[in-house]
């Protein structure tokens, strides 16, 4: 199948391109929020999905509320797949960081759009834009710029490199599941569904890797609901509204740009000073994200049904 065959084709609306940008500054304060909650990495990751649960339900409900009666509601096999994915996500991201360098295992991450394009090529048979493969290039010699100074491999931390790899494979694979889901279903929806099966994984998880999963004070409560509310209600419900709209091979460069927004955060927040080749390497990021931007051109071939909104 064609790129031309999917939502990958779809012209980019500003609200779309708006969704994208500001889901990468959410998921891009992620890792703040970790580090000041007051519960292990396994649990935060747990509470991040989990609390976001009640708000993600609303949504879901103001979105569907002119949605025919009796209409039948079940979960849908690709935001099933999403929530596991998802999980794998979290799962392996918390592990590289505790088995390799904050460094490494951000700039393995970040690979993902890399996974996201084989994936689409061998697996779904899609034919990736030669201007998405060029961007590509771009985005990641941007992530080196910005990391790679910071990079240190060793033997011993090979293990959370893979970790890394691993996360990387795995968030691919979450933003070709949403993008399949989001063909027929709401972003709300998907979101809500996808993050229903994520907690449940995650708490298993917490459960058996954390000596306690709750948290520990008053503090500690409302860090997770701000990772909860912002990071993951926010970030991934409008990630997963752009993916209804923009091609996932183009999307998943927003990881590109969380690395772009938390060198912004060091600089401005904790007075990281930034180097030329950092500098550099952020610029050639959204040079790259110019470059691979679906061309109204391309959408010329679009689908005949709209989007779920």
């Amino acid at each position: 199948m064609s790129v031309s065959s999917s939502t990958a084709t779809r012209a980019p609306s500003a609200l779309a391109l708006g969704a994208l940008l500001a889901a990468a500054l959410a998921m891009g304060l992620s890792p703040v929020f970790v580090r000041l909650a007051d519960v292990g990495p396994f649990a935060s990751a747990f509470w991040r999905v989990a609390l976001a649960l009640p708000l993600l339900w609303l949504w879901m409900q103001a979105e569907e509320r002119d949605r025919q009666a009796g209409t039948p509601r079940r979960f849908g096999r690709g935001s099933v797949l999403a929530g596991l994915f998802f999980a794998g996500d979290l799962f392996f991201w918390h592990l590289a960081i505790m088995n390799t360098t904050i460094a490494n295992a951000t700039f393995f991450a970040t690979t993902a759009p890399l996974f996201v394009v084989l994936a689409s090529w061998l697996v779904l048979r899609r034919r990736v834009a030669g201007p998405v493969l060029v961007g590509l290039v771009f985005c990641l010699m941007g992530g080196a710029a910005l990391i790679g100074q910071s990079l240190d491999i060793a033997p011993e931390r090979l293990a959370g490199d893979g970790y890394g790899i691993a996360t990387a494979v795995f968030f691919g694979l979450y933003f070709l599941a949403v993008e399949h889901a989001r063909k027929t279903t709401g972003a709300a929806r998907v979101t809500f569904e996808s993050s229903l099966v994520t907690s449940a994984i995650l708490l298993v998880v917490a459960l058996v890797m954390e000596p306690h999963i709750l948290p520990q004070s008053v503090w500690g409560l409302s860090v997770l609901v701000a990772l909860a509310w912002f990071s993951h209600a926010g970030g991934q419900g409008l990630l997963a509204f752009a993916l209804g709209h923009l091609p996932a091979t183009f999307s998943s460069l927003v990881i590109f740009l969380e690395a772009v927004f938390a060198a912004a955060f060091g600089w401005l927040i904790a007075g990281e000073a930034l180097t030329l080749v950092q500098t550099a390497g952020g610029l050639l990021i959204l040079f790259g994200i110019w470059l691979a931007r679906p061309k109204a051109a391309r959408a010329a071939a679009d689908h005949q049904q709209p989007a779920p909104p």
